[in-house]
Order: C-alpha cells, then structure tokens, then sequence
C-alpha cells in the first residue's frame, strides 16, 4: 500500500500507542494493522512529551480505504500530530489528548461498515433480527419506526448509525435515570455522549454543550421537555452543527392509545422544522396498530420503513396464580431466586410501603419506589438497586422505564396491571440478557374493582375499560399464556418442541388441560348461591359448602339449609379456582362493587336444563374428586440457560459452564467480585462493565490472550483494552 494510488480494500486501521517510560520527551511506537485483511504494515515512531495521562491507553479507531491517508490526512491522527516525515515515519506530537482512559474519538467510524462497529465497539458477532435492516434504513436517511422486544437492542439501532454518519444524532428520552444509565454504557464502550437535563449543574452543562459545539461527541440525549426549550433548540441550531439523526426512544408515549401516553412527546415533530432533512427514527417495546399509526402521524415520518420484532421474549417463563395469601406467594418466589435481582409492581404507593416494610422486617435486601417520594430518596433507591447494592425493588409503575439493568431475574405483578401494554412493559424488565428468568402475577377481582375506581377520572373511560378487560381476559386464560399475549400484538405463536412449551408458561408445562365433568360441584355451587340470596362473595359461599361454623354464617342460618356442608369433596382453593373458570364462561359474575357472586343468565339455564358441564380444570390433588383426569403440574421448568439464534441461523451466541465445572464457578465467583469492585470505582453498575451473560461465557469459554478474549460475548475492542489484561490474569489464576 504505497503512493496513495494503490488502495486497499476498505480496511479498520488500529493505532495503539505504547508510551515509554520517564519523563521529558520520550519515543512512543504505532503499530498500524488492517485486522479486515490481514495485511500489516510497517511501525511509526511517535516523538515528543506522552500525551495520555498517567499512561493510560487512547485507542483511535481510524476507518479508511488507503494506509497513506492514515499517515497524512485523517482528521484525528493530525489533531495529535504536528509534522510528519514519510521518509522515517516519525510524527511530532502536539496537543495532548482530551481523555483519561480508552475513547474513539467522535468520528472515527465515519463510512465504516456496521458490522465492524458492532464487533469493535460492542463486542458482538451477528446482529439480532432486524437490527441489521434497521440501521441500513436510517443510513439511507430514510424515516423507520422499530417495534421491539424489551432487551431486543433497540440502543444499537442508532448508536451504530450515529458513529457511522457524519454530525450528530439527537436522542429524546423520557426519564434522566434513563439517559444516565445510556450515557454510562457508551463511555465505558469509548465513546464520548452527553445528556442536556436538569441533573447537571451549571459547570457540567456548560462543558457538555461545549463537547457538543467541538465535535468531540456523537450522541446527545434530550428529554421531550427540554428538546421544547429556547435553550436547547439554540443549542442544537448552531450553524456549525451537522443533525444526521433524530432518535425518539420509548416512542409509544407519543399516543393516547399507548399504556403511558405523555403531552410533551406530541412537540417533538416540531423540532422537525428545524432539520427537515435530517432523518427520524421512532422506537418502542410496545404498540399495537393503533399506536403505530399515532406514532407514525404524530411524530410526521414521512413513508417511514416499519419493522416489528418478534414480541416473544421466550426466555421469560409466564405465570398467574390466584392471589389467595399474596405475601406468602411473594416470598415463595422470592426464595425460588435467592440472592437475585428483583422487582414486585404493586398498584398504589400504600401497598408498596407496607409490602416494602414487611419484607424488611422479614430481612429481605428491598427498598420502596413511588412518586410519593422525593425525587433524593428515589433516585438513591434506583441506585443502590441498579449497582446491585439492594435486591429487591417494590416498586409502582413510575419506576422501570429508565432500568437497563440486564440482571433482573424475577417480575412480580402483586396487582393486575391496567393493561396488556403495561404489563408487557413491567415483564421485559426481567431477564434483559437473555438469561431465563420469570413473571409471577397475582390475579384477584378485587383489582379490578380497584382499577375501575379511578375510570371516572380517566380521559377516555371506554378505552380504558376495554384494555383492562384484555388485561382480565389474559390473567383468567386457561390456555398458553405466550400465545395469548403475542396474539394481543397481532403476533402467532406455535411452540416449536416439548422442550419449549415447558419453559413456556405455567398451563403449557402443566401439559394439555383434559376438559373434566365438573357437573355436580357446579350444580352445588349454583344452587349455593342461590339459597344465600345471592348476596355474597366467593370466600362466604364456599365456607358454606365446606360447612364452617363460622360468626357470620351462624348469625345468617345458613348453617341449617340444604347446601351447608355439600362441598366437602373439593378444597378451598380448588373451589375458587372453579369460580374462575365460571366467571370466565361466563356462568357467574362478580359485582363491581362489593364482588357479590350473582348468576348471569346464561349460569340459570344452565342449572335449568341440568345439561353436562366440562370445563379445562386442574384441582390441586388436596380435593377428593383429584384423580387422573387432573394433571399435575410437570416437575420440569425453563432450562438453566437459553441458547439465541444469530441472524446466520447458527444457535450459538454465548456458552455456560458445564454444571459439574468446578473451574468454571470459580471464574464466575472471582469475575463477580472484581466486577463490583470496578463498577464502584469507575461509579457505574456493574453491567456497565459487562453483562452476566459475558461473566458465564468467559468462564465457559477460558480465554487464555487477546485475541480469545475478543471472541468472548459483549467483549469489544475498547473493553478488551481496558480490561483485558485483569480479566486474562483473574482467569489464568482460577485455571491455575
């Protein structure tokens, strides 16, 4: 490659510098290689004072098509270089570097192929589905709306496109917790972003907006308040600056027909005016049609490339239990995940300060989040749970949003949601990195009561109830749960093999529900009903099939008629379990107000005609109808680790000890220890560093140098940099 006339083929040039020792001036040696072909290239001298304090690394990314104008034109290299002499290859060193610790500067990547920022920054392979298509959309500067999965990599979708196109890509985010935790995760992968909110002081502000105005970052977040401010749009407007691309994450809050609708996302497509070249792209976790098109006309993209993802988080085992002694099933899961990360949605700020005191008292690691709290408290409690210092976090729905953190292994929902959109969005919080984890919720009319309460305060009550009548009909489904949920997205699923249908859903592993003549118990129960007034709820009537002797039932005869004591042949709990079944064919109803059981008329023909009921039951095996023809749960549960399917088909992304791998646990123990350490040095949470799903693949896979490191999972070349060399040494002292 000499001359300038004979081009390589578009190449990635590292340049790493290697400072000598001492002070004063000092020779430091680059050596140049193209790692897409092979070819090496011969060393350069680097003279002059070291520019990186206390010898830290820089590492400069450089894409080109010709090793000359490495040397000679490449805006970074002659931002640190004063002369350069072709014949002897030294440089002279100029201004020092602006950074303390491995960073690619701003435009580095500018033309690059995005496979190669996906693995050199990233550390990734292959692209997940649609990723890809995705950010060759927004490279053609066309407008894309992007529908996927919580944890899909909806983040790599503009960050790619943003090293890769020349200027800046403005990001609109809800929550500051968000942009921090964003931000965090692009300087530990190198590269420089900043966020403009109300978090920084005045001197912080003033030195983000001055990165900005220089060049030195790529990426800046906004929220959809602030981006509608004088002060930004000034900011943003500079005649110096180059807008490539306008990100809107967490798009489904520009709707009304979306779960978290929010007035500020509507002045976004204003900002529009400002850049109207400049391409848009809108991304969610959520939308059903209706929300796609409000997206897509309140946010003015024009003709934009829609791709939606596959909604199936099947890593996620789903799960609904009839919420009978609720704390008792909260603990229950709880010690099912000991010493994991996890978060319990409760619906009013009174029921997460009273589940968050008794699980303190019971010595759970758990704080409390709600909007009752000021803005310290919450922001310390978010803290302290995404650095992994706190375990459990209980929590309303104003927490979530702003969570990245990859490690939670368990979502309960202590109340039913208001929708399907929003416990969809509470459930992806769980198992971010692919890891099984699971979702428990607890299901009771009396939420919907409560749910219903505030309806005449909503601004459209009809559709508030018609989403929580999907949300109803989920939770009370006797049939596969993930087909149920996709299919509310306008999404089929079929489970391929037996193996997945265990790890799919609480009915599926309990294998095909038989259709059972319940009869006689449902005879009983009408006619139960009836002999009590129906005046009753579920709890009363059953007490009195079961004959109790109870204050109320005593007071109210109903311990002298003809149905007292007749129910004995089904426990409690199976009971209400057939009360379920009946409210959900539609035999029985539940009063709004007190949740009296009354018949409907469809329950009165069918005590009338008398004719033969089978209904999807599954007793407890504690009733004396138990009997084969109800199946018992199968012991079998999600497997420990889920393999993902590159976009090559090939099954392998990340491996996992091999269980009797006594090295293996080794590793994960002592990469565990020195990851929080680091995390806490470099004040970020420790997936900032590297995900779980990293720590088992290093462990698995035993790198023993470099280059084995980098095939590791989420291992790029900026963390390899900057890591590598612990990482190797706590794994050769773990082999050895």
């Amino acid at each position: 490659m000499t001359g300038g006339k004979k081009a390589a083929t578009a190449g990635f040039f590292r340049i790493i510098e290697k400072l000598a020792e001492g002070g004063g001036n000092a020779r430091a040696e680059f050596s140049c290689e193209n790692t897409e072909s092979g070819v090496k290239t011969k060393k350069l001298s680097f003279i002059g004072k070291p520019c990186i304090p206390e010898k830290r690394l820089e590492l400069l990314r450089l894409a080109t098509t010709d090793f000359e104008s490495v040397v000679s034109t490449i805006p970074p290299l002659r931002r640190i270089c004063k002369k350069y002499n072709r014949n002897s290859g030294v440089f002279q060193v100029g201004e020092p570097c602006y950074n303390n610790y491995v960073k690619i500067n701003s435009n580095a990547f500018t033309g690059a192929k995005p496979e190669l920022v996906l693995k050199t920054v990233f550390g990734y392979d292959s692209f997940r589905k649609n990723q890809k298509e995705i950010i060759q959309e927004v490279l053609n500067n066309h407008d894309t709306l992007a529908i996927m999965p919580t944890g899909g990599g909806k983040s790599i979708c503009y960050q790619i496109p943003a090293l890769i196109l020349e200027g800046i890509t403005i990001v609109v985010s809800p929550l500051i917790s968000l942009m921090q935790d964003q931000v965090a995760s692009l300087e530990a992968a190198g590269i420089h972003s900043v966020f403009l909110n109300s978090s920084l002081d005045w001197e912080a502000y003033k030195q983000s907006v001055a990165d900005i105005k220089s060049g030195a970052v790529k990426i800046v977040y906004v929220s959809p308040e602030g981006l509608a401010t004088s002060r930004v749009r000034e900011i943003l407007s500079d005649s110096t600056l180059n807008v490539s691309c306008i990100t809107v994450d967490e798009a489904h809050c520009v709707s009304q027909w979306g779960h978290d609708f929010r007035p500020d996302y509507l002045e976004i497509s204003s900002i529009r005016h400002y850049f109207p070249e400049t391409v848009m792209i809108a991304l969610t976790a959520t939308a059903t049609k209706q929300v796609q098109q409000d997206i897509i006309r309140n946010l003015k993209l024009a003709n934009p490339a829609v791709f939606i993802s596959s909604f199936n988080r099947d890593n996620i085992y789903l799960e609904v239990q009839p919420k009978r002694n609720a704390l008792e099933q909260v603990i229950k899961c709880i010690r099912k995940h000991s010493g994991e990360s996890g978060i319990i949605y409760c619906y009013s700020r009174k029921q997460v300060d009273e589940l968050t005191e008794t699980l303190d008292k019971m010595g759970y690691s758990v704080l409390g989040y709600h909007a009752g709290l000021t803005e310290a408290v919450r922001a310390k409690n978010q803290e302290l749970f995404v650095k992994d210092e706190v375990q459990i976090m209980v929590a309303t729905i104003a927490f979530g949003m702003g969570i990245d953190k990859p490690n939670v292994r368990y979502v309960i929902n202590y109340d039913l949601p208001k929708s399907i959109e929003e416990y969809y969005q509470e459930i992806g919080r769980a198992g971010r990195d692919g890891l099984p984890s699971s979702a428990l919720l607890l299901y009771s009319g009396g939420d919907v009561h409560k749910i219903r309460y505030f309806f005449e305060d909503a601004a459209n009550p009809e559709k508030s109830e018609f989403l929580l009548q999907q949300m109803v009909k989920y939770a009370t489904a006797r049939t596969c749960r993930r087909k149920a949920l996709l299919a509310y997205f306008g999404e089929a699923y079929t489970a391929e093999s037996d193996e997945e249908k265990e790890c799919c859903c609480d009915v599926c592993s309990c294998g095909e529900i038989a259709l059972t003549d319940v009869t006689i118990p449902v005879q009983k129960l009408l006619c139960c009903i009836i002999r009590t007034q129906a005046r009753f709820g579920a709890t009363y009537i059953i007490d009195v099939l079961l004959g109790s002797r109870g204050k109320r039932i005593v007071e109210n005869g109903h311990n002298m008629i003809s149905t007292w004591g007749i129910g004995t042949e089904l426990c409690k709990d199976d009971w209400f379990q057939l009360i379920d079944l009946m409210v959900a064919e539609n035999y029985l109803r539940k009063s709004e107000e007190y949740n009296v059981l009354e018949i409907t008329p469809q329950g009165k023909d069918l005590l009338a005609t008398r004719e033969k009921v089978m209904l999807p039951v599954l007793f407890s095996g504690k009733s004396k109808m138990a009997s084969v023809a109800f199946p018992k749960p199968s012991a079998k549960r999600a497997p420990e680790f889920v393999l993902h399917k590159k976009a090559s088909g090939e099954r392998v992304v990340a491996e996992r000890p091999a269980a009797d791998d006594v090295t293996g646990e080794k590793i994960i123990e002592l990469l565990k220890a020195w990851r929080k350490r680091k995390a806490d040095d470099m004040n970020v949470p420790p997936y900032v560093i590297f995900g779980d799903k990293t720590l088992l693949d290093l462990a698995a896979k035993k790198p023993k140098n470099k280059t084995e490191l980098l095939s590791a999972y989420g291992i790029g070349e900026a963390k390899a940099e900057q890591f590598g060399k612990t990482i190797l040494g706590i794994i050769e002292e773990a082999v050895n």
